[in-house]
């Protein structure tokens, strides 16, 4: 028996391979769910520029699985020659940059998984082991093998702190070589359980879950004798045992071990109360059952155990956790979301079990801190940071980590924030929070958003984007609409409109009218030239673009003059009429004032405008360039390259983007502000790169570009991803510790405005 290659699949494909050693579905198994969920993401998050391929482990060769085209080679466990054809192989494959193995003792053969060794000494590829089991105080025998492993790898990942501690300690690994990187969750928005429940049939009913491949270490029976103590002062409640029973103990005792917890529930009357599901369920379906689920039960018999999956999901869906005080448990289950329980302790699951049960409004709250203090681990942002722990290892890949795929281009919040009369400030999550009004700016901003992408959708260049023609424009009169109730006879708009639609003038910044006029005629503008806009939009967005300009708004703010030369340069390049007003003229003004500002304020280490960069600084340096492409003047380019070169050095940190945060800004002569860093003004340095790649012809811009729309998806100082593929909203921005989960009208629309650049 030899193991299993597809080398015509290997030797037909360009990118390179990141290959994984580990179980892998249809086998089921934990780590074999694991890994496809983690190939599914970074492969997502690298595109065409990575192949992510699987070395299977098999249990004997005679147990097969039928497995996808990513399974490249098998191994049986046990099969030392499998282990030496695979290596010799797999160094015989020149695609093949880094090689990552799916440790737990249990999935390879030999005593502690010895037979690993063999196969990581022959092969000379780089290599990261995942610990996925960590047990303290070794005896000799597996102090040697862990050791060996952590030896023969160039990194070594584990998925808590506990661990990496007990790598440190009790094996004397090296700290350096130990990178901490969570078990992956799911990524949706949160939600109550009420809907899950009602498509499952238990909405009158209170429900507690344990979901996994049932084995005697699960510790179930100890729940179940824990419920007659619940149902005697609750009758309304249901315990949901999911998951088919482990293959390893079907195989050896067979269903022994679920009959006895049958035989039990019948003995304690229990069978209106407790309801397995004896089945191995898809992703989709075990997302539906968590969902639904009330209160989590974590059972595991084994405190040593280093990282639970069950668990993982059951806190990244945001429900509230009673566990057994194991290793993972310990870290993550503390009080704000659940409640620990002794081992093999009925009576303590009863006191936590009524604990629960008799305050709704803590467990939503235990629920919703779980689902808050999860979100850096979601399969997006875990991807993230295993690419760089790969990039770490392997040099090679640093290039390819850089290039991630970008998400298509994803109008579902924008369309769920906007109702009849505009697009609503602010969002409690993902869900509009109606209470917080309008804005012009973020009407103004959708707008763009509309027209640039009608002009994707009439150049074939949408990427398989399915908005339907009639909503975009249903959108594009909203926001129009909306422009047309501000606007005042002065030749200024209103900002800000209250919930019940009346204009709300106090919470106005002061100033801020020049900033938002200027920005809502440069919308008008992009309309009013709009060629897919049909023509009783783009005259009513001309009629409200001409009446402004002939006021000559005098602009004493460098970023609403930014905005004016914006809309002008839209004008000039697309042969707009501008009501009289004689564009290169006003051009040339307005890039003169603010090249005097430049003037004014420039010194050798502070070449800018203003005497601080705050937000949206890109607007500034975009402006000058685009202008100096309809004028062809060269001091607009010298003064806009130089002023974004001077801000690019301000926010790359390490070639990593940085914006300056809106907490304190950052004044000429002080420290910059690292913190709540806004989407908004990594937008405005897209554009301003943008405009300078197409001024200069300098390819760096347009790298440093793909650098800075890299900050939404998780390069940046958190390693988060701020974009959420789910809802297709964006995260408000990036705060010392966590991102601020909220999804805004202007992160979301920024984020937009930016993806639409690519």
């Amino acid at each position: 028996m030899t193991s299993t290659t597809r080398e015509s699949l290997v030797e037909t494909e360009a990118a390179p391979y990141i290959v994984y050693v580990s179980t892998f579905p249809p086998r089921k198994c934990g780590i074999a769910t694991f890994t496809a969920d983690l190939t599914r993401a970074t492969g997502q998050m690298f595109g065409q520029s990575a192949r992510f391929r699987i070395v299977a482990m098999n249990t004997s060769s005679v147990i097969r699985h039928h497995y996808d085209r990513q399974v490249i080679f098998q191994i049986d466990q046990d099969n030392l020659d499998h282990y030496a054809e695979a290596a010799e192989k797999l160094n015989a494959m020149d695609k093949v940059k880094l090689v990552v193995v799916q440790h737990e003792f249990g999935i390879f053969g030999g005593r502690y998984g010895l037979n690993i060794i063999g196969f990581l000494d022959a092969l000379n590829k780089p290599k990261v082991v995942n610990f996925h089991t960590v047990l303290p105080d070794p005896a000799e025998e597996l102090r040697d093998v862990v050791c060996s492993l952590a030896a023969s790898s160039d990194g070594v990942s584990v998925m808590t702190y506990r661990s990496k501690k007990i790598l440190t300690q009790d094996y004397s690994i090296p700290s350096r070589k130990v990178h901490i990187i969570p078990h992956g969750i799911p990524d949706g928005p949160y939600t109550s359980s009420r809907p899950a429940k009602a498509s499952l049939g238990f909405s009158d009913r209170t429900v507690l879950s344990t979901f996994g491949l049932l084995s005697r270490g699960k510790g179930l029976e100890y729940v179940i004798e824990a419920l007659p103590g619940v149902a005697n002062r609750y009758t309304d409640f249901t315990y949901l045992i999911i998951g088919a029973t482990h293959p390893d103990t079907l195989r050896e005792e067979g269903e022994s071990y679920r009959n006895s917890l049958i035989r039990r529930i019948d003995e304690l009357g229990l069978h209106d109360h407790v309801k397995f599901f004896n089945r191995y369920l898809p992703a989709n379906e075990l997302m539906q059952f968590l969902k639904a689920t009330d209160i989590y039960v974590s059972t595991s018999l084994d405190p040593d155990q280093a990282v639970s999956g069950t668990l993982s999901y059951a806190l990244g869906t945001g429900r509230p956790v009673i566990s057994t005080a194991f290793a993972q448990a310990r870290e993550d289950v503390t009080s704000d979301v659940g409640l620990l329980v002794d081992f093999r302790s009925p009576e303590a699951f009863t006191d936590a079990i009524l604990r629960l049960l008799a305050d709704e409004a803590w467990r939503t709250s235990l629920g919703k801190n779980a689902y808050f203090k999860t979100r850096n681990r979601t399969w997006p942002n875990i991807a993230v940071k295993y690419s760089k722990l790969f990039a770490e290892c392997a040099p090679e890949l640093s290039a390819i980590v850089e290039r991630k795929r970008f998400p298509k281009v994803k109008l579902d919040h924008l369309i769920r924030l906007t109702d009849r009369f505009g697009i609503i400030r602010f969002a409690d999550l993902s869900r509009p929070d109606v209470s917080s009004g309008y804005t012009l700016d973020d009407n103004a901003r959708a707008l763009m958003v509309v027209v640039n992408y009608l002009d994707r959708q009439a150049s074939g260049a949408t990427g398989g984007l399915v908005v339907h023609r009639g909503k975009l424009l249903e959108l594009a009169e909203t926001y129009l609409s909306f422009i047309e109730f501000v606007s005042k006879p002065d030749g200024w708009f209103d900002n800000v409109v209250s919930a019940d639609r009346t204009i709300d003038s106090r919470s106005e910044r002061a100033g801020s009218h020049e900033e938002t006029t200027a920005r809502a005629l440069y919308a008008l503008g992009l309309m009013s030239t709009a060629r897919r806009v049909p023509k009783n939009l783009r005259d009513r967005a001309s009629a409200i673009l001409w009446d402004k300009l002939a006021e000559a708004l005098v602009l004493e703010s460098p970023r609403a003059v930014a905005w004016y030369i914006k809309a002008l340069c839209i004008l000039a390049e697309k042969g707009g009429e501008a009501g009289g007003v004689n564009l290169e003229q006003s051009l040339r003004a307005q890039c003169d004032w603010l090249v005097r500002c430049y003037e004014k304020t420039h010194a050798p280490d502070w070449e800018w405008y203003e005497e601080y960069l705050t937000y949206s600084n890109g607007v500034m340096p975009e402006a000058l360039l685009r202008c100096y492409r309809v004028t062809g003047k060269d001091m607009y380019l010298k003064v806009g390259k130089a002023t974004l070169d001077f801000l690019v050095h301000k926010e790359f940190r390490g070639g990593t983007y940085v914006p300056v945060g809106q907490n304190g800004w950052h004044r000429q002569g002080t420290e910059r502000s690292d913190f709540d860093q806004k989407p908004e003004e990594a937008t405005a340095m897209v554009h301003a790169l943008q405009a300078c790649h197409f001024a200069s012809g300098d390819q760096q811009y347009a790298t440093l570009m793909r650098r800075v729309f890299n900050w939404f998806l998780g390069d940046n100082i958190l390693d988060e991803t701020l974009y959420d593929r789910s809802t297709g909203g964006c995260y408000d921005g990036v705060g010392k510790k966590n991102a601020n989960l909220n999804q805004g009208a202007e992160a979301t629309i920024s984020y937009l405005l930016a993806r639409l650049m690519f």
